[in-house]
């Protein structure tokens, strides 16, 4: 069970983090692994907290429950931090990636004594640079990646290019602002104030 990565997002109804979770999912498979990508059903109301999960493997997966120990955690609203355990089961050696304008030692105080990695990213200023409207889970999808490194940088962006393409096919314009969003995600997401390339290098 080893080579198996699991990940918990935690968002609010209408932000996308389902979506995103399929998303990642989709494009894990298309890196020739195996995957998991579902929703923990509760009220699906706008704005109530919903949760979402992800198995990503290089074998099979048997397990077919709720991830209760997850290697990394999504955290695409930051107000949920004072009112959901987001870091409960989070495994020490994995990380945690939380969309918020504060750094991550800031948010720190939030996370229930969790002494693990800390990744941050403003998914708003992205959002609303590259597509123009808040989408948080377009960014939050990449930071995700690069903090997992799941698959390489260029297989994600030329696997969501090809998705972009299917889905909004009727609308060309959006792909690119899509696209944007994911490039400027994956560079901006820092832990401790500095760029997430460096700490992997260190």
């Amino acid at each position: 069970m080893d080579n198996i990565i699991e990940i918990r997002w935690h968002g609010r109804g209408g932000q996308g983090a389902k979506t995103a979770s399929l998303l990642l999912a989709d494009a894990a498979f298309n890196t020739g692994k195996y995957i998991q990508g579902f929703p923990e059903y509760g009220p699906e109301r706008m704005g109530a907290p919903i949760t979402a999960y992800n198995r990503i493997s290089t074998t099979p997966i048997r397990l077919h429950s709720n991830i209760y120990e997850p290697d990394y955690v999504v955290v695409v609203d930051d107000t949920l931090l004072e009112s959901v355990d987001v870091t409960a089961g989070l495994k020490e050696s994995g990380a945690i990636v939380i969309n918020t304008t504060k750094d991550s030692e800031s948010v720190r105080p939030l996370l229930k004594g969790y002494s693990g990695k800390i990744y941050t990213i403003d998914a708003r200023k992205i959002s609303e640079e590259a597509l123009g409207k808040y989408f948080p889970n377009t960014p939050m999808l990449a930071a995700i990646v690069k903090v997992s490194n799941i698959m390489t940088e260029e297989e994600f962006l030329n696997d969501m290019k090809t998705s972009f393409k299917h889905k909004f096919a009727k609308k060309p314009d959006v792909i690119e602002g899509n696209m944007k969003a994911l490039k400027m995600a994956l560079s901006e997401v820092r832990s401790r104030k500095l760029d997430v390339k460096k700490e992997i290098l260190e």
